[in-house]
């Protein structure tokens, strides 16, 4: 009768094993996260090991460019070009060899050999590290471009924008960590952060308003990319300090939603921090976004004004705005590179397009120093057969293929891995995606097996239980 009762916090630690002392030290530590902002969700993070690049420009080419038409000479394609396609393609039967359709040349001092297609990035040969080795598990649109972006081909996982952001933050806590320019309107989990905190989501900017409608792309960005913004940022019917005092009440309600459900939210936690992000992005990314202020050199540098260009271009130069303003991932994604027929008109096209935007974004990086810390990536989700399909066409193949990288601590000027004598498949130093992924972290100072999410009871990771970083590469 006489014993001391014991205080709420004795009965929360003694029962049930101390599970709901548990629950309420997470409540406490998200509070704590809220009320002190340095200590936010998106603030800059240690890395696990010096990084090399401290921002990803990634130039995504969805539908799989050709490779062995643009970055992967093939003499022997040239020499064996109508002879039947070898057996070992096993598939491939009765294909008749298909020579590049334009002429290569050697570029730079380190003579790496480019596709005609390429004047203007050729002359950056040098900043240029080819991964002639890339291979994906499936010759599948749907599949292959989920697994370029999350590893996986099938689950809903977070991408590698998102995981990037998770691990290292963004040095801008008035901008979002990871930006995608142009993304397609039927691929969400491509910048998804699936299980991760909403906040790593990436932010749309432009992009088709209706789902593979190109026309709907030149609607949304037939003002110029100088109007192009980001979906649902105003609250054109309130000034500053109204939206302010709607944004407490919204969120007091939120944080109130999540404690009455007994613990940490991740759905009502990342709409508060959408939120107050979207709040802080209000004066800053009209600024980011404005090219009008560009020079005239520096838009005619990336193709501006151009006809063909000009729209990558403009896509190119935010980008550079973005990194400038301390942006950590930026995805531009340019669409039609699966040419299964008109091969000759359609690659051309497609070059035309982002040859000299690409060409003037690393020249403008360099001029501004910005090379060194920004890892620029090219690629899409697979490659083309070195066979013809038809008479002016080539098939998906996803065994051989190449993707560039230049600047964020990558060896200028060299080739990585080879395929086959006519392209078909990976033979020396091979790269997977999970290896690609692991390269990519790698870069940027994370570790891809200590990079890790609890979900579902197991720890979760970009690369999986796979992914080996080309060490090779690294300047």
């Amino acid at each position: 009768m006489n014993a001391p009762l014991s205080h709420r916090r004795e009965f929360l630690k003694t029962t049930s094993s101390g599970f709901g002392y548990l629950a309420f030290a997470a409540l406490a530590h998200q509070q704590a996260l809220r009320a002190n902002p340095a200590a936010g969700p998106l603030m800059p993070k240690q890395p696990h090991f010096t990084p090399r690049a401290k921002h990803v420009i990634f130039l995504c080419m969805q539908g799989a460019p050709s490779h062995v038409d643009t970055f992967d000479y093939k003499p022997k394609l040239i020499a064996d070009a109508g002879k039947s396609a070898p057996s070992a393609a096993g598939r491939y039967g009765t294909a008749k060899l298909m020579p590049p359709q334009w002429k290569f040349g050697q570029h730079g001092k380190s003579g790496l050999w480019i596709s005609e297609l390429w004047p203007n990035l050729a002359k950056h040969a040098d900043d240029l590290c080819m991964l002639n080795s890339m291979a994906t598990d499936l010759p599948a649109h749907p599949q292959a471009f989920t697994q370029l972006h999350t590893g996986t081909t099938q689950f809903v996982r977070p991408s590698l924008g998102a995981w990037t952001l998770y691990g290292l933050g963004t040095q801008n806590q008035n901008l979002p960590g990871f930006v995608t320019i142009n993304p397609p309107g039927n691929a969400t989990r491509t910048f998804g952060s699936a299980f991760l905190p909403a906040i790593y989501q990436g932010t749309k900017v432009g992009g088709p308003t209706i789902p593979g409608l190109p026309a709907a792309l030149g609607r949304r960005f037939g003002g110029g990319m100088e109007q192009a913004t980001v979906a649902n940022i105003k609250n054109s019917r309130f000034n500053t300090e109204a939206q302010r005092a709607q944004l407490d009440l919204v969120q007091s309600l939120n944080k109130s939603t999540m404690q009455q459900g007994g613990g940490v939210s991740a759905e009502v936690e990342g709409v508060i921090e959408s939120y107050e992000l979207a709040f802080r992005m209000q004066a800053e990314v009209p600024k980011v976004m404005d090219l009008t202020k560009e020079t005239e050199a520096t838009k005619a540098l990336y193709g501006i004004g151009d006809g063909e260009s000009d729209t990558f271009g403009k896509q190119c130069l935010m980008a550079r705005k973005f990194v400038e303003a301390g942006v950590r991932f930026i995805e531009i994604t340019h669409g039609n590179w699966d040419q299964h027929f008109n091969l000759k008109a359609s690659l051309e096209r497609n070059c035309n397009q982002v040859d000299k935007p690409v060409a003037g974004l690393l020249a403008d990086l360099k001029a501004r120093g910005l090379l060194k810390d920004t890892l620029v990536i090219w690629g899409g989700e697979f490659g083309r057969t070195p066979h013809s399909q038809g008479d002016d066409g080539r098939d998906h193949n996803n065994k051989g293929f190449t993707m560039w990288m230049a600047g964020g601590g990558v060896k200028g000027g060299m080739n990585y891995g080879m395929t086959d004598d006519y392209g078909y498949e990976a033979v020396l130093n091979k790269m997977h995606i999970h290896d690609w992924h692991a390269t990519v972290l790698a870069l940027m100072g994370l570790d891809h097996e200590r990079l890790t999410y609890r979900y579902a009871g197991r720890d979760f990771r970009l690369t999986d239980v796979y992914g080996t970083v080309a060490k090779e590469i690294m300047a």
